[in-house]
């Protein structure tokens, strides 16, 4: 079950609300909209109509996952044809609407077939950051930060990255002898990028070791 807890950072808005729409992640069905379709619930929500920085939380199979955005009044409705707006699929509400600028992370871990990494090695991964389908231009991610935690989350240890394209990241790892980090290895990832929009995301089990 997904915990889902939009937060506004900017307390002065709290109370007011917006006419106008805007569908945090209509595309991943996984961060915006309240509505039932097909029997899958899928979250949304109306945000103050005011510019205003958000914390929008999630947690699925113990990944968490922490975005901090930017976002203001929608004018003109920004989706692709394929992911319309709410109120287009329901004829109940025609304000315009888009997806909230998150930045989503896709992970290579370059593990064997077991889904293990070999224990007392180095070993790299590759993390690329990416965004929902949008018609207009896309943010550039420009920062990623990686640590690594052998003994459950306890203790972290900050990895070097390196820039490899557009949007992607490798890092590597040294990794101990097995006993050493019995359930496995952990990553923590913070990402920012050209807005000033970040991600913090948590996996207490990337993967085991062999």
């Amino acid at each position: 079950m997904t915990d889902q807890t939009p937060k506004e950072l900017n307390a002065m808005n709290t109370s007011v609300l917006s006419p106008r729409r805007r569908t945090g992640t209509l595309a991943a069905f996984a961060t915006a909209t309240v509505f039932v379709l097909s029997g899958c619930g899928v979250n949304a929500y109306d945000l103050p109509s005011e510019s205003a920085r958000y914390t929008f939380e999630a947690e699925t199979n113990g990944v968490r996952t922490v975005w901090e955005y930017a976002s203001a009044e929608v004018t003109k409705a920004d989706t692709p044809a394929h992911q319309p707006c709410i109120g287009d699929l329901f004829d109940n509400n025609q304000a315009a609407c888009r997806p909230e600028p998150l930045i989503f992370l896709k992970y290579d871990l370059n593990l064997a077939l077991d889904n293990t990494a070999e224990a007392g090695d180095t070993h790299e991964i590759t993390v690329t950051g990416y965004y929902q389908e949008r018609l207009s231009a896309l943010p550039r991610v420009t920062t990623l930060k990686a640590e690594t935690s052998f003994d459950g989350g306890k203790t972290w240890r900050p990895t070097t990255t390196k820039a490899e394209g557009k949007n992607t990241f490798t890092t590597k790892i040294k990794h101990p002898k097995r006993d050493q980090a019995p359930k496995g290895v952990a990553l923590r990832i913070n990402a920012t990028d050209s807005e000033g929009n970040t991600v913090k995301q948590t996996m207490p089990t990337a993967y085991k070791l062999r």
